[in-house]
């Protein structure tokens, strides 16, 4: 057991004490699909569900090492299961609602699932052969349902028969997190309760800003362990209230609704607010679009006058104008109340970050793994450097290893050590073992730099750079990042390993499409405008430019493919964090790519 971890470091003291400290305070919060507001639960009705359920699995002979698995978006019945299974002892494996079936069978059947919590009938059809097949699963139960058979069941045992709630220990496994598989089966990371516990405890001390009063709208899967841990652990921990989101489309009422005053995301949540915003103030025009460029003038002056120590009425004046008639609109679009956002997953785009935090809405990165539980730094309102990804957390040591880098280069691969490292993966010895160096720190696979200050910088992602003929390497994922803040760019992807020169796949956004058509004063349909040799040429020009001074010229793609399918996680193209998954858009669009090559 790491030395800096004590008995209280398990996520069942955590769920305890603050049912027991906060229990009349609004904990959870759902929308009612009739009435379209939100219904919450509290603290201390969550306890007893919790307790309820604890009863019914330890019934079912569920008890110490065992593993308990749910197919469920975020819900109330989610926390409740998750901790009914670490009053037992028991691990959680939680898997996404919206995954292949393929995927489902491959962790339900790799993590020895004993019971399995599925949210619906829907979802019951299709995962009720698994039982035949997999000798160690002995129940599936649903969630929506009454009576033989739900969950609802299990609870009401449990009533009748309680049972009192064991106490994990720190080097307990609480979870199995699966990985999202950008190459090869999902790897199943093992996460103890002194590894969850250790890190929401030190982002919570980093974002001293949260309390009982706070709320936040749930957003993220906590399938990952991402959401998890920042917002349902760490929320727990003070007291404040979750509401949950009901899909992507309805983001905007939801945020009206709950009123936020933190949210938690990915970057790709805040570039289509801010593309959706320029966009907007562009097709409104006059006054509203002065007043908005005004405003962002303004912000720029504000922040270049504050470096020198300096300040100007009219530039304040202007600003404060620009606040008042235009900013307050998009902060309202927040519901209001945002004081603080978090962004992981991707490296946020500065010039975006920026603009939040000119309108009032700040934006601070930070970085993770799964196998890390998740957060390693954190930038914070009180410790922050923009571009950068923050400082480690408390116990959290981090050092740069230049010794696999070979470009000669200054930066190198991120490693890091400390209680949030994880137990290693299920059932995979080989695989542990090549991302631990033999004095026991974890190899990310991510290349970085630490200033003098002590903030560290992201460079590049060592299993997805690559060796252009020339010998330049090339990191894409920055790349695409910045080609998909293009307004005429849904997705796109680098290509150009062992070649002379990069070219890139693009699937257009087809709302852009239109606009470009009505500016070239085209007239046809969208799928034929993306094949016009015109509007490809035009959109090959706008991201050569886009990308011009900001990467070297052997970087910027020299030619395109044009696509109409986007990236999904339906067709298994993207992972559920939305991340490229190279190999399986390679195995569809690589004779296409190859092909630009032959194109001279």
């Amino acid at each position: 057991m790491d030395q800096s971890l004590h008995d209280t470091d398990n996520l069942l003291d955590l769920f305890e004490q603050s049912t027991d400290k906060f229990k009349n305070n609004p904990f959870l919060g759902t929308k009612n699909k009739t009435t379209g507001e939100y219904e919450w639960v509290s603290y201390g009705e969550v306890r007893k569900r919790t307790d309820n359920l604890r009863g019914g699995l330890a019934k079912l002979g569920v008890t110490q090492g065992d593993t308990v698995g749910i197919i469920a978006n975020n819900r109330t019945e989610w926390a409740v299961a998750a901790f009914a299974t670490y009053g037992l002892r028991a691990r959680y494996v939680p898997m996404y609602r919206n995954e292949i079936l393929n995927t489902w069978h491959y962790i339900t059947e790799n993590a020895d699932t004993k019971v399995l919590l599925v949210a619906t009938h829907d979802i019951y059809k299709q995962v009720l052969h698994f039982k035949t097949e997999m000798p160690k699963l002995e129940h599936i139960y649903i969630i929506e349902a009454q009576g033989e058979g739900s969950m609802a069941e299990l609870e009401a045992i449990g009533a009748k028969e309680p049972v009192a709630s064991v106490k994990p220990k720190p080097n307990d496994t609480a979870a199995l997190i699966y990985t999202s598989g950008t190459t090869g089966d999902p790897k199943g990371v093992l996460l103890s309760h002194g590894n969850l516990r250790s890190n929401s405890r030190a982002g919570g001390n980093r974002y001293h800003i949260i309390g009982e009063k706070d709320c936040s709208l749930s957003i993220l899967p906590w399938a990952h362990s991402y959401g998890q841990v920042a917002e349902l652990y760490n929320w727990l921990q003070s007291g404040g209230a979750i509401g949950f989101m009901e899909s992507v489309d309805t983001l905007g009422d939801d945020l009206g609704k709950i009123r936020p005053t933190f949210l938690i995301a990915v970057p790709r949540v805040f570039n289509k607010i801010y593309d959706g915003i320029g966009a907007k103030m562009k097709e409104t025009g006059g006054m509203a679009e002065k007043l908005y460029l005004m405003g962002l003038k303004a912000a720029k002056e504000k922040r270049e006058l504050a470096a020198n120590g300096k300040s100007s009425f009219m530039v304040n004046l202007r600003y404060k104008i620009a606040d008042k008639v235009v900013f307050k609109k998009f902060r309202a679009r927040f519901g209001g109340r945002v004081k603080a956002s978090i962004t992981a997953s991707a490296k946020m785009n500065v010039e975006i970050s920026q603009f939040f935090r000119d309108i009032g809405v700040p934006v601070y990165d930070c970085y993770g793994l799964s196998e890390t539980s998740p957060a390693i730094s954190m930038n914070a309102p009180d410790q922050d450097r923009l571009g950068s990804v923050g400082k480690p957390l408390e116990q959290v040591k981090v050092r740069i290893d230049k010794l696999g880098v070979s470009d000669g280069s200054s930066d190198g691969e991120i490693q890091v050590s400390g209680p949030n490292v994880m137990q290693g993966y299920f059932k995979k010895e080989k695989e542990t073992a090549e991302v631990m160096t033999e004095d026991g720190w974890l190899r990310t696979g991510d290349r970085g730099m630490i200033d003098e200050d002590g903030f560290i910088w992201i460079t590049g992602r060592i299993k997805e750079q690559y060796k252009l003929a020339n010998g330049k390497y090339v990191f894409p994922a920055e790349l695409e990042e910045d080609i998909r803040l293009l307004p005429y760019i849904e997705n796109a992807m680098v290509y150009g390993d062992g070649k002379d020169y990069n070219v890139c796949l693009i699937i257009p956004d087809c709302n852009a499409m239109k606009r470009i058509a009505a500016q070239m004063q085209v007239r046809t349909d969208v799928e034929k405008l993306i094949h016009s040799t015109v509007v490809q040429e035009f959109i090959g020009i706008e991201i050569r430019k886009s990308l011009e001074g900001k990467y070297g010229k052997y970087e910027i793609p020299k030619k395109f493919l044009f696509v109409e399918e986007n990236f999904s996680i339906e067709n298994g193209m993207l992972t559920q964090t939305l991340k490229l998954k190279r190999r399986e858009v390679l195995s569809v669009y690589d004779i296409r790519l190859n092909a630009l090559y032959e194109e001279e």
